[in-house]
Protein backbone atom coordinates (compact mmCIF):
# COMPACT_ATOMS: atom_id res chain seq x y z
CA UNK A 1 0.00 0.00 0.00
CA UNK A 2 1.12 3.84 -0.88
CA UNK A 3 2.42 5.75 2.07
CA UNK A 4 -0.49 8.58 2.75
CA UNK A 5 0.07 11.97 2.63
CA UNK A 6 -2.63 13.80 5.62
CA UNK A 7 -2.78 17.14 6.87
CA UNK A 8 -1.48 19.85 6.06
CA UNK A 9 2.39 18.56 6.73
CA UNK A 10 2.73 16.67 3.66
CA UNK A 11 6.05 16.64 1.80
CA UNK A 12 6.45 17.59 -1.70
CA UNK A 13 5.15 15.33 -4.50
CA UNK A 14 4.76 15.34 -8.31
CA UNK A 15 1.34 17.08 -9.31
CA UNK A 16 0.17 16.06 -13.20
CA UNK A 17 -1.01 18.81 -14.39
CA UNK A 18 -1.65 18.89 -18.57
CA UNK A 19 0.44 16.08 -19.03
CA UNK A 20 3.65 18.04 -17.40
CA UNK A 21 5.30 17.03 -13.94
CA UNK A 22 5.68 20.24 -11.67
CA UNK A 23 7.02 20.02 -8.27
CA UNK A 24 3.73 20.81 -5.58
CA UNK A 25 3.20 20.33 -1.91
CA UNK A 26 -0.12 19.44 -1.07
CA UNK A 27 -2.10 21.31 0.04
CA UNK A 28 0.31 23.68 -1.82
CA UNK A 29 -0.27 27.63 -1.66
CA UNK A 30 -2.81 29.71 -3.44
CA UNK A 31 -2.50 33.14 -2.28
CA UNK A 32 -5.67 35.11 -2.74
CA UNK A 33 -6.94 32.96 -4.37
CA UNK A 34 -11.34 32.57 -3.80
CA UNK A 35 -12.54 29.01 -4.28
CA UNK A 36 -16.35 29.10 -5.08
CA UNK A 37 -18.88 26.05 -3.58
CA UNK A 38 -21.90 24.18 -4.02
CA UNK A 39 -22.00 21.69 -0.98
CA UNK A 40 -24.18 19.30 0.49
CA UNK A 41 -25.96 20.41 4.09
CA UNK A 42 -26.91 18.71 6.94
CA UNK A 43 -25.58 17.73 10.30
CA UNK A 44 -24.09 15.00 9.60
CA UNK A 45 -21.50 16.86 7.01
CA UNK A 46 -20.56 19.69 9.40
CA UNK A 47 -17.51 18.48 11.08
CA UNK A 48 -15.63 18.08 7.95
CA UNK A 49 -16.60 20.84 6.88
CA UNK A 50 -15.00 22.64 10.09
CA UNK A 51 -11.86 21.62 8.12
CA UNK A 52 -12.21 24.02 5.62
CA UNK A 53 -10.58 26.71 7.31
CA UNK A 54 -7.46 24.67 8.26
CA UNK A 55 -7.11 24.52 4.38
CA UNK A 56 -7.67 28.29 3.85
CA UNK A 57 -4.56 28.69 6.55
CA UNK A 58 -2.43 26.68 4.91
CA UNK A 59 -3.00 27.45 1.42
CA UNK A 60 -3.69 30.83 1.89
CA UNK A 61 -7.25 30.66 -0.62
CA UNK A 62 -10.45 31.29 0.72
CA UNK A 63 -13.49 29.02 -0.23
CA UNK A 64 -16.86 30.72 -0.26
CA UNK A 65 -19.45 28.48 -0.16
CA UNK A 66 -22.25 30.02 -2.27
CA UNK A 67 -25.09 26.92 -1.58
CA UNK A 68 -25.31 24.20 1.25
CA UNK A 69 -28.42 22.15 0.29
CA UNK A 70 -29.82 18.55 1.14
CA UNK A 71 -28.48 16.75 -2.56
CA UNK A 72 -31.90 16.39 -3.88
CA UNK A 73 -32.49 20.36 -3.85
CA UNK A 74 -28.30 20.75 -4.85
CA UNK A 75 -28.91 18.35 -8.14
CA UNK A 76 -31.67 20.57 -9.32
CA UNK A 77 -29.85 23.76 -8.60
CA UNK A 78 -26.75 22.39 -11.15
CA UNK A 79 -29.06 21.57 -13.00
CA UNK A 80 -30.21 25.14 -13.58
CA UNK A 81 -26.88 26.08 -13.80
CA UNK A 82 -26.18 23.11 -16.52
CA UNK A 83 -29.50 24.97 -18.33
CA UNK A 84 -28.08 28.21 -18.44
CA UNK A 85 -24.75 28.04 -18.87
CA UNK A 86 -23.93 29.32 -15.65
CA UNK A 87 -21.19 26.80 -14.19
CA UNK A 88 -19.23 30.02 -12.51
CA UNK A 89 -18.37 27.54 -9.62
CA UNK A 90 -15.58 25.51 -8.41
CA UNK A 91 -16.38 22.84 -6.21
CA UNK A 92 -19.36 20.25 -6.21
CA UNK A 93 -20.74 17.86 -4.02
CA UNK A 94 -21.62 14.68 -5.62
CA UNK A 95 -22.81 11.47 -5.46
CA UNK A 96 -22.05 7.96 -7.52
CA UNK A 97 -25.94 7.72 -8.20
CA UNK A 98 -26.47 11.27 -9.12
CA UNK A 99 -22.71 11.42 -10.95
CA UNK A 100 -23.77 9.91 -14.42
CA UNK A 101 -25.99 12.34 -15.60
CA UNK A 102 -23.59 15.74 -15.21
CA UNK A 103 -21.85 14.61 -18.31
CA UNK A 104 -19.09 17.30 -18.99
CA UNK A 105 -18.91 19.44 -16.64
CA UNK A 106 -17.06 17.51 -14.16
CA UNK A 107 -13.21 17.91 -15.25
CA UNK A 108 -10.27 14.29 -14.60
CA UNK A 109 -8.72 14.57 -11.36
CA UNK A 110 -6.31 11.89 -12.25
CA UNK A 111 -4.30 14.52 -14.06
CA UNK A 112 -4.06 17.15 -11.04
CA UNK A 113 -3.74 14.62 -8.45
CA UNK A 114 -0.72 12.20 -7.35
CA UNK A 115 -1.32 8.58 -9.04
CA UNK A 116 -0.21 7.94 -4.85
CA UNK A 117 -3.12 9.49 -3.47
CA UNK A 118 -5.73 7.89 -5.94
CA UNK A 119 -4.28 4.77 -5.29
CA UNK A 120 -5.19 4.88 -1.40
CA UNK A 121 -8.57 4.51 -2.15
CA UNK A 122 -10.66 1.67 -2.50
CA UNK A 123 -10.21 0.43 -5.97
CA UNK A 124 -14.69 -0.14 -5.78
CA UNK A 125 -15.14 3.14 -5.23
CA UNK A 126 -12.44 4.97 -7.84
CA UNK A 127 -14.19 2.57 -10.25
CA UNK A 128 -17.43 4.41 -9.49
CA UNK A 129 -16.40 7.88 -9.28
CA UNK A 130 -14.80 6.94 -13.03
CA UNK A 131 -17.25 7.71 -15.88
CA UNK A 132 -16.09 7.37 -19.41
CA UNK A 133 -12.54 7.07 -18.53
CA UNK A 134 -12.30 10.29 -16.57
CA UNK A 135 -12.11 10.08 -12.29
CA UNK A 136 -15.10 13.19 -11.88
CA UNK A 137 -15.32 12.91 -8.02
CA UNK A 138 -13.19 12.36 -5.30
CA UNK A 139 -15.13 9.60 -2.60
CA UNK A 140 -15.63 10.52 1.18
CA UNK A 141 -15.68 8.53 4.07
CA UNK A 142 -19.12 8.20 3.27
CA UNK A 143 -20.10 4.86 1.28
CA UNK A 144 -23.29 4.28 1.70
CA UNK A 145 -25.53 0.99 2.48
CA UNK A 146 -28.00 0.98 5.23
CA UNK A 147 -28.33 -1.22 8.01
CA UNK A 148 -31.65 -1.53 10.88
CA UNK A 149 -30.89 0.76 14.05
CA UNK A 150 -33.35 -0.50 17.07
CA UNK A 151 -34.21 0.72 20.39
CA UNK A 152 -32.54 -1.89 22.70
CA UNK A 153 -34.31 -1.64 25.78
CA UNK A 154 -37.47 -2.57 23.65
CA UNK A 155 -36.21 -6.09 23.00
CA UNK A 156 -34.88 -6.69 26.51
CA UNK A 157 -38.57 -5.76 27.82
CA UNK A 158 -40.01 -8.93 29.22
CA UNK A 159 -43.85 -7.96 28.66
CA UNK A 160 -42.90 -7.07 25.40
CA UNK A 161 -41.52 -10.34 24.92
CA UNK A 162 -44.17 -12.49 25.88
CA UNK A 163 -46.96 -10.33 24.35
CA UNK A 164 -45.15 -10.26 20.77
CA UNK A 165 -44.53 -14.12 21.23
CA UNK A 166 -48.07 -14.63 22.14
CA UNK A 167 -49.48 -12.86 19.12
CA UNK A 168 -46.86 -13.48 16.32
CA UNK A 169 -45.91 -17.24 17.51
CA UNK A 170 -42.31 -16.46 17.21
CA UNK A 171 -39.24 -14.54 19.97
CA UNK A 172 -39.02 -10.86 19.60
CA UNK A 173 -35.41 -10.44 18.34
CA UNK A 174 -33.98 -7.84 16.00
CA UNK A 175 -35.87 -8.36 12.86
CA UNK A 176 -33.14 -10.57 10.34
CA UNK A 177 -36.35 -10.21 7.47
CA UNK A 178 -38.69 -7.52 5.98
CA UNK A 179 -41.71 -9.38 7.34
CA UNK A 180 -40.35 -9.78 10.73
CA UNK A 181 -39.67 -5.91 10.14
CA UNK A 182 -43.51 -5.79 9.66
CA UNK A 183 -44.44 -7.38 12.70
CA UNK A 184 -42.30 -5.51 14.52
CA UNK A 185 -43.26 -2.33 13.49
CA UNK A 186 -46.90 -2.60 14.09
CA UNK A 187 -46.57 -4.56 17.66
CA UNK A 188 -45.05 -1.33 18.79
CA UNK A 189 -46.61 1.31 17.06
CA UNK A 190 -48.64 3.41 19.24
CA UNK A 191 -49.52 6.42 17.16
CA UNK A 192 -49.54 9.41 17.40
CA UNK A 193 -46.96 9.22 19.75
CA UNK A 194 -44.38 6.32 18.71
CA UNK A 195 -43.85 4.54 15.42
CA UNK A 196 -42.47 0.94 14.51
CA UNK A 197 -40.92 2.64 11.72
CA UNK A 198 -40.43 4.61 8.97
CA UNK A 199 -39.15 5.70 5.36
CA UNK A 200 -38.12 8.31 3.25
CA UNK A 201 -40.93 9.14 1.32
CA UNK A 202 -39.83 11.35 -1.62
CA UNK A 203 -37.65 11.94 -4.30
CA UNK A 204 -35.15 9.52 -5.47
CA UNK A 205 -35.08 8.38 -1.54
CA UNK A 206 -38.19 6.56 -1.91
CA UNK A 207 -37.44 5.48 -5.51
CA UNK A 208 -34.01 4.07 -4.39
CA UNK A 209 -35.68 2.43 -1.22
CA UNK A 210 -38.33 0.79 -3.32
CA UNK A 211 -35.63 -0.42 -5.74
CA UNK A 212 -33.47 -2.25 -3.21
CA UNK A 213 -36.98 -3.63 -1.82
CA UNK A 214 -37.46 -4.53 -5.26
CA UNK A 215 -33.95 -6.62 -5.31
CA UNK A 216 -34.64 -8.32 -1.88
CA UNK A 217 -38.09 -9.60 -3.49
CA UNK A 218 -36.06 -11.20 -6.56
CA UNK A 219 -37.12 -8.96 -8.78
CA UNK A 220 -35.17 -5.87 -11.23
CA UNK A 221 -35.78 -2.29 -11.91
CA UNK A 222 -34.35 -2.65 -15.49
CA UNK A 223 -34.71 -5.87 -17.33
CA UNK A 224 -31.54 -7.17 -19.08
CA UNK A 225 -32.29 -4.89 -22.43
CA UNK A 226 -32.63 -2.08 -20.02
CA UNK A 227 -36.31 -1.43 -20.06
CA UNK A 228 -38.25 -0.95 -16.98
CA UNK A 229 -39.26 -3.83 -15.16
CA UNK A 230 -40.75 -2.59 -12.07
CA UNK A 231 -44.75 -3.48 -12.51
CA UNK A 232 -43.46 -7.65 -11.88
CA UNK A 233 -45.36 -9.76 -9.26
CA UNK A 234 -41.79 -8.66 -6.89
CA UNK A 235 -42.50 -5.09 -7.41
CA UNK A 236 -46.04 -5.14 -6.06
CA UNK A 237 -44.75 -7.07 -3.10
CA UNK A 238 -42.15 -4.86 -2.51
CA UNK A 239 -44.74 -1.57 -3.11
CA UNK A 240 -47.00 -3.49 -0.42
CA UNK A 241 -44.38 -3.19 2.41
CA UNK A 242 -44.42 0.45 2.10
CA UNK A 243 -48.52 0.74 1.82
CA UNK A 244 -49.69 -1.85 4.44
CA UNK A 245 -47.13 -0.01 7.36
CA UNK A 246 -48.75 3.12 6.30
CA UNK A 247 -52.00 2.02 6.12
CA UNK A 248 -51.70 0.11 9.36
CA UNK A 249 -50.36 3.74 11.41
CA UNK A 250 -46.92 1.98 12.14
CA UNK A 251 -45.19 4.77 10.22
CA UNK A 252 -45.41 9.02 10.80
CA UNK A 253 -48.57 10.11 8.63
CA UNK A 254 -45.98 12.24 7.26
CA UNK A 255 -43.42 9.94 5.85
CA UNK A 256 -44.11 10.81 2.65
CA UNK A 257 -42.85 13.65 3.00
CA UNK A 258 -39.62 12.63 4.55
CA UNK A 259 -35.66 12.88 3.72
CA UNK A 260 -33.00 11.69 5.26
CA UNK A 261 -32.55 14.40 8.05
CA UNK A 262 -36.32 13.70 8.68
CA UNK A 263 -35.75 10.00 9.18
CA UNK A 264 -32.38 11.15 11.60
CA UNK A 265 -33.85 13.60 13.83
CA UNK A 266 -36.92 10.64 14.26
CA UNK A 267 -35.29 7.96 15.47
CA UNK A 268 -33.33 10.44 17.49
CA UNK A 269 -36.10 11.61 19.01
CA UNK A 270 -36.71 8.80 20.63
CA UNK A 271 -40.03 7.80 19.25
CA UNK A 272 -38.99 5.18 16.25
CA UNK A 273 -38.50 1.67 17.23
CA UNK A 274 -37.33 0.77 14.15
CA UNK A 275 -35.24 2.79 11.79
CA UNK A 276 -33.33 1.74 8.39
CA UNK A 277 -30.55 4.22 7.84
CA UNK A 278 -26.94 5.02 6.42
CA UNK A 279 -23.82 4.95 8.35
CA UNK A 280 -23.33 8.49 8.80
CA UNK A 281 -25.96 8.77 11.84
CA UNK A 282 -24.27 6.60 14.03
CA UNK A 283 -22.58 8.68 16.28
CA UNK A 284 -25.08 11.15 16.32
CA UNK A 285 -27.59 8.66 17.39
CA UNK A 286 -25.86 7.27 20.19
CA UNK A 287 -24.42 11.03 21.33
CA UNK A 288 -26.12 12.07 24.63
CA UNK A 289 -26.35 15.81 23.81
CA UNK A 290 -27.85 14.79 20.30
CA UNK A 291 -30.07 11.84 20.72
CA UNK A 292 -32.87 10.61 23.56
CA UNK A 293 -31.80 7.26 22.37
CA UNK A 294 -28.28 7.49 23.14
CA UNK A 295 -26.86 4.10 25.00
CA UNK A 296 -30.24 2.41 23.89
CA UNK A 297 -28.54 2.10 19.92
CA UNK A 298 -28.18 -1.46 18.60
CA UNK A 299 -27.78 -2.15 14.46
CA UNK A 300 -27.83 -5.32 12.96
CA UNK A 301 -27.66 -5.96 9.33
CA UNK A 302 -30.05 -4.77 6.54
CA UNK A 303 -32.96 -7.86 6.89
CA UNK A 304 -33.49 -10.17 4.15
CA UNK A 305 -36.43 -10.50 1.45
CA UNK A 306 -38.65 -13.42 0.24
CA UNK A 307 -36.09 -14.05 -2.23
CA UNK A 308 -33.47 -14.64 0.90
CA UNK A 309 -30.89 -11.40 -0.27
CA UNK A 310 -30.57 -8.47 2.00
CA UNK A 311 -31.41 -4.76 1.01
CA UNK A 312 -28.57 -3.32 -0.18
CA UNK A 313 -29.09 0.10 -2.34
CA UNK A 314 -25.67 1.69 -2.25
CA UNK A 315 -23.51 4.41 -3.61
CA UNK A 316 -20.81 7.03 -2.03
CA UNK A 317 -20.48 10.70 -1.47
CA UNK A 318 -17.57 12.71 -2.88
CA UNK A 319 -16.53 15.90 -4.46
CA UNK A 320 -15.67 17.19 -7.98
CA UNK A 321 -14.08 19.99 -9.73
CA UNK A 322 -16.07 21.99 -12.53
CA UNK A 323 -14.35 22.07 -16.40
CA UNK A 324 -14.97 25.58 -16.14
CA UNK A 325 -13.11 26.65 -12.68
CA UNK A 326 -10.38 29.32 -13.00
CA UNK A 327 -7.99 27.66 -10.97
CA UNK A 328 -8.23 23.46 -11.01
CA UNK A 329 -5.23 22.82 -9.03
CA UNK A 330 -6.45 24.78 -6.25
CA UNK A 331 -9.94 23.38 -6.08
CA UNK A 332 -8.02 20.05 -6.56
CA UNK A 333 -6.20 20.45 -3.48
CA UNK A 334 -9.41 21.04 -1.65
CA UNK A 335 -10.67 18.14 -2.80
CA UNK A 336 -8.14 16.38 -1.75
CA UNK A 337 -8.17 17.77 1.57
CA UNK A 338 -11.57 17.07 2.33
CA UNK A 339 -11.02 13.59 0.99
CA UNK A 340 -7.10 12.64 2.90
CA UNK A 341 -6.82 10.52 5.23
CA UNK A 342 -7.31 12.95 8.24
CA UNK A 343 -10.99 13.99 7.12
CA UNK A 344 -12.14 10.55 6.46
CA UNK A 345 -10.71 9.35 10.41
CA UNK A 346 -13.25 12.37 11.17
CA UNK A 347 -15.57 11.46 9.56
CA UNK A 348 -15.33 7.62 10.17
CA UNK A 349 -15.27 8.24 13.56
CA UNK A 350 -18.46 8.90 13.82
CA UNK A 351 -19.65 6.33 11.84
CA UNK A 352 -19.60 6.59 8.20
CA UNK A 353 -18.15 3.95 6.09
CA UNK A 354 -14.62 4.78 4.70
CA UNK A 355 -13.61 4.90 0.82
CA UNK A 356 -9.29 4.79 2.00
CA UNK A 357 -7.78 1.62 2.62
CA UNK A 358 -5.80 2.61 5.22
CA UNK A 359 -8.73 4.03 7.11
CA UNK A 360 -10.42 0.94 7.08
CA UNK A 361 -7.56 -0.57 8.74
CA UNK A 362 -7.47 2.58 11.41
CA UNK A 363 -11.52 2.07 12.35
CA UNK A 364 -10.89 -1.77 12.58
CA UNK A 365 -8.21 -1.85 15.32
CA UNK A 366 -10.45 1.82 17.03
CA UNK A 367 -13.50 -0.45 16.87
CA UNK A 368 -11.86 -2.73 18.95
CA UNK A 369 -12.50 -1.68 23.07
CA UNK A 370 -15.88 0.11 21.28
CA UNK A 371 -18.69 -2.14 21.74
CA UNK A 372 -21.01 0.01 20.22
CA UNK A 373 -18.41 0.81 17.54
CA UNK A 374 -17.69 -2.59 16.86
CA UNK A 375 -21.58 -3.67 16.60
CA UNK A 376 -21.85 -0.57 14.34
CA UNK A 377 -18.78 -1.69 11.74
CA UNK A 378 -19.71 -5.33 12.05
CA UNK A 379 -23.43 -4.64 11.08
CA UNK A 380 -22.18 -2.07 8.11
CA UNK A 381 -19.55 -4.80 7.12
CA UNK A 382 -22.48 -7.35 6.40
CA UNK A 383 -24.35 -4.91 4.20
CA UNK A 384 -21.38 -4.00 2.19
CA UNK A 385 -21.06 -7.74 1.35
CA UNK A 386 -24.35 -7.53 -0.27
CA UNK A 387 -24.47 -3.94 -1.45
CA UNK A 388 -24.91 -2.55 -5.03
CA UNK A 389 -25.21 0.83 -6.73
CA UNK A 390 -28.33 2.32 -9.01
CA UNK A 391 -28.83 1.05 -11.89
CA UNK A 392 -25.91 2.97 -14.17
CA UNK A 393 -28.56 5.10 -15.91
CA UNK A 394 -28.04 9.07 -16.90
CA UNK A 395 -31.79 9.18 -16.49
CA UNK A 396 -31.98 7.13 -12.85
CA UNK A 397 -32.58 10.81 -11.72
CA UNK A 398 -34.79 11.95 -13.60
CA UNK A 399 -36.69 8.33 -13.71
CA UNK A 400 -36.52 8.63 -9.64
CA UNK A 401 -38.52 12.21 -10.47
CA UNK A 402 -41.26 10.23 -12.49
CA UNK A 403 -41.52 7.20 -10.50
CA UNK A 404 -41.67 8.17 -7.14
CA UNK A 405 -45.55 10.18 -7.48
CA UNK A 406 -46.69 6.89 -8.24
CA UNK A 407 -45.49 5.16 -5.26
CA UNK A 408 -46.72 7.92 -3.53
CA UNK A 409 -50.29 7.27 -4.45
CA UNK A 410 -49.74 3.77 -3.58
CA UNK A 411 -48.96 4.57 -0.03
CA UNK A 412 -51.45 7.12 0.12
CA UNK A 413 -54.60 4.80 -1.27
CA UNK A 414 -55.40 6.88 -4.65
CA UNK A 415 -53.97 3.41 -6.83
CA UNK A 416 -53.70 0.21 -6.32
CA UNK A 417 -49.98 -0.98 -6.14
CA UNK A 418 -50.58 -3.04 -9.36
CA UNK A 419 -51.63 0.27 -11.39
CA UNK A 420 -48.78 2.84 -9.69
CA UNK A 421 -46.02 0.47 -10.95
CA UNK A 422 -47.66 0.33 -14.62
CA UNK A 423 -47.85 3.56 -14.76
CA UNK A 424 -44.20 4.34 -13.07
CA UNK A 425 -43.01 1.38 -15.31
CA UNK A 426 -44.72 3.75 -18.34
CA UNK A 427 -43.26 6.84 -17.65
CA UNK A 428 -39.62 5.29 -17.39
CA UNK A 429 -39.60 3.91 -20.61
CA UNK A 430 -40.96 7.05 -21.81
CA UNK A 431 -38.17 8.77 -20.06
CA UNK A 432 -35.10 6.11 -21.16
CA UNK A 433 -36.79 6.34 -25.05
CA UNK A 434 -36.62 10.08 -25.19
CA UNK A 435 -33.12 10.08 -23.84
CA UNK A 436 -31.86 7.08 -26.47
CA UNK A 437 -31.50 4.69 -23.73
CA UNK A 438 -34.11 2.05 -25.45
Amino acid sequence: MNKLLTGVSAGAVLLMVGGTALAQELPGKFEGVTIDAKLIGGQQYENLYSRISEWENATGATVNVISKKNHFELDKEIKSDIAVGAINWCVGSNHSSFAPQYSGIYTDLAALLPASEIDAFVDANIGASTLDGKLVMLPRAQFDVSAMYYQKSLYADEDNKAKFKEKYGYDLTPPDTWEQVTDQAEFFANPPDFYGTQYAGKEEAINGRFYEMLRAEGGEYLDADGKPAINSEAGVRALNWFVELYKAKAVPAGTTNYLWDDLGQGFASGTVALNLDWPGWAGFFNDPGASKVAGNVGVVAPPKGSSGARTGWSGHHGFSVTESCENKEAAASLVWFLTNEDSQKLEAGAGPLPTRDAVWTWVIEEAKDDAYRKEVLEAFQEAANGAYPVPQSPSWIEISNAVYPELQAAILGDKTSQEALDAAADKATAILEDAGEL
